[in-house]
């Protein structure tokens, strides 16, 4: 069996990197970090790219793919940090008019949290009592339902996994760049031992991670679904941790973007499906 992309997957995911690049830079990203909202006109950008359309029949209006071509997708969003709630708006595509083309925002309780509840069109979910709660990323408001609890589809538990990969693959390639440069001692911080660990453990996280994401996408197991968002959360986590390390004193300033994606981690890291909840799933599925 050939686990390897195929051209067509290689070129949506070049195309969407393009895309994100071209709308959503880094100056971009820290001009929303002062004044946090949803770009209406973006988010109408990725449904013409089929973006939230990608699993829908072609007769449908769709593009006519399926889960692992809407991973490599998600991937890229994490990797810009890119805000919004994409994975609800994807997985109502089809069932929510407009949320197909991204001229509809919609939402869902994820958890017993409601990310972005003032800026959806549409919310999935008894939303009753909701109440804001102050979130750890800038980037993601978030009510909560008190005594909710809920569980979300496998299928948007493995998109939330892609988008922390994608962080994860991110914080590797800062870490990796910085340690290129940064010169300390006479020489550059990548070239000592502790630093070059460091590095060779993220690459090896994020990769574990994408392997199981990307295997997830292709059975649809639950179990692997719920293995691969372990692997995923620890891995998003574990390397914005260790991308600080490689900084040292600049990593923990506000300029440096290392924080944004430990932020983001964290939360993601209770969405689609808790440590708790996934563990139980796997242990349950020995």
């Amino acid at each position: 069996m050939d686990f390897r992309l195929t051209e067509d997957q290689r070129a949506l995911r070049r195309g969407v990197r393009e895309l994100l690049a071209g709308r959503f830079d880094r100056e971009v990203l820290r001009g929303l970090v002062d004044a946090p909202a949803l770009d209406r006109e973006l988010w109408r950008e990725l449904g013409d790219a089929g973006f939230f359309s990608l699993r829908l029949p072609e007769a449908e209006g769709g593009v006519g793919l399926g889960l692992p071509e809407a991973v490599l997708v998600f991937e890229e969003a994490g990797r810009v940090l890119l805000p919004g709630p994409l994975v609800s708006t994807h997985v109502a595509a089809g069932a929510v008019p407009g949320a197909a083309d991204g001229s509809v925002v919609v939402t869902s309780v994820d958890e017993g949290l409601v990310p972005w509840l003032d800026e959806a069109d549409v919310v999935l979910g008894d939303v009753t009592g909701a109440v804001p709660v102050r979130s750890v990323d800038p980037l993601t408001p978030l009510h909560r339902v008190p005594g909710h609890v809920g569980t979300t589809g496998a299928e948007a538990v493995l998109l939330t996994a892609a988008e922390q990969v994608g962080s994860a693959a991110a914080t590797t390639d800062m870490a990796v760049s910085y340690a290129r440069q940064r010169v300390q001692f006479g020489q550059v911080i990548g070239g000592f031992q502790a630093v070059k660990h460091l590095c060779a453990g993220m690459l090896v996280r994020v990769e574990l991670a994408r392997a199981a994401v990307w295997a997830a996408a292709v059975t649809g197991d639950p179990v692997e679904v719920a293995g691969a968002k372990l692997l995923a959360d620890d891995a998003a986590v574990g390397n914005a941790r260790d991308c600080l390390q490689v900084h040292g004193g600049m990593g923990f300033t506000w300029e440096a973007d290392v924080h944004l994606h430990l932020k983001r981690a964290w939360v993601r890291a209770e969405l689609g499906m808790t440590a708790a909840r996934a563990e139980e799933t796997v242990a349950a599925g020995l």
